[in-house]
């Protein structure tokens, strides 16, 4: 299998024009690179070195009879079952949000849709948000869900009630907000939360908060790292590194490492049908804005010269529809020179 790939190479397909006259490609030159990075330096207060990029989603006009219908009982408890399997946490306002029209408040329908599904032992409650409650799944609701067929299969799925009851309920419902705010009520099956990213052979294990099935013209999937305001600076720093050392690592072809080729893990045994590693997206929430600001802005030094595609934004900005930073791009060929070795044959 062979893959093309291209130095300074951004991972944004659906890039669009903004306000200055610079406008993303799938293919941009370094010096093109520089040429943007003069050209958006007055963004202020973000760093020169911020590229603003517009990742929005395109989304179907909702037809004038769904936004009219009144949501049957039957209707909500589907689309709760279905939401809960994608997200695995959500309040009955986030939940609301999807099930019913856009501009509504559909909650009393989902209150009294929530409390049925309970009552069949399908749906619980193990904290609170604020004073919303967090409902997720039982076991018994995922086995409910895969029997509808509906879903991709997804055999390890948690119900997430043991991350609720330890505290991490906020963690879960920032990335549910995240993904609401990426198109979610448009694209909520193409969503998985805690993806595992493993390579045993390095020593390197890490979970994606979610990653979304929606191909542009060079991945199939886009990667989210959602830091709720808990984690320190160098942590999170460090998080977005690790997926630099999971797109570097090579292994030798054969069943036994004994032809001489080598190839990159994640082409052969992740993401088979991209042309390049997906770009990471990193949304920071959790804390008043001028904050989230910053830890953007620091976000940026820490991850100055990493070899892959990332973006960032804040939850608000992202809520407002507002373009996001592109910290980096893909640099296959230094990232190459940064990783030559390969696992040991």
């Amino acid at each position: 299998m062979t893959y093309h790939h291209h130095a300074r190479t951004t991972a944004i397909a659906d890039a669009r024009p903004l306000a200055n006259g610079w406008q993303a490609s799938a293919v941009t030159s370094a010096a093109t690179v520089a040429a943007a990075t003069q050209e958006t330096a007055g963004h202020t207060p973000c760093p020169a070195a911020f590229r603003r990029a517009d990742t929005s989603l395109l989304v179907p006009e909702a037809s004038a009879t769904r936004a009219r219908s009144t949501p049957t009982a039957c209707r909500v408890r589907a689309e709760a079952l279905r939401m809960l399997g994608c997200v695995r946490m959500a309040t009955v306002r986030q939940m609301a949000q999807v099930i019913t029209a856009e501009g509504s408040d559909g909650r009393s329908y989902v209150r009294r849709a929530m409390q049925q599904l309970k009552s069949q032992g399908l749906a619980e409650t193990n904290g609170k948000h604020g004073r919303d409650p967090i409902w997720n799944l039982t076991r018994a609701g995922l086995k409910a869900l895969a029997e509808g067929n509906e879903l991709p299969s997804r055999p390890r799925a948690g119900t997430g009630a043991r991350g609720i009851r330890a505290g991490f309920g906020p963690h879960g419902i920032a990335v549910t907000e995240t993904i609401l705010a990426y198109g979610g009520r448009h694209h909520l099956t193409g969503w998985q939360v805690e993806v595992n990213h493993a390579i045993k052979a390095i020593g390197l294990c890490f979970s994606t908060d979610a990653v979304l099935t929606l191909p542009t013209a060079t991945s199939e999937v886009r990667l989210f790292e959602v830091d709720n305001g808990t984690m320190t600076r160098a942590r999170l720093a460090q998080e977005v590194w690790d997926y630099e050392r999971y797109a570097g690592h090579r292994i030798w072809e054969g069943a036994r490492g004994t032809i001489g080729r080598s190839y990159d893990f994640w082409a052969r045994h992740r993401y088979t049908r991209s042309r390049l590693f997906p770009a990471l997206h990193v949304v920071l929430a959790g804390l008043p804005e001028h904050l989230l600001q910053r830890r953007l802005e620091a976000l940026a030094r820490d991850v100055e010269g990493i070899t892959i595609a990332v973006l960032a934004t804040t939850l608000p900005r992202l809520k407002r529809g507002e373009p996001w930073y592109e910290l980096a791009v893909d640099d296959y060929p230094r990232r190459r020179a940064r990783y030559p070795q390969v696992s040991s044959r």
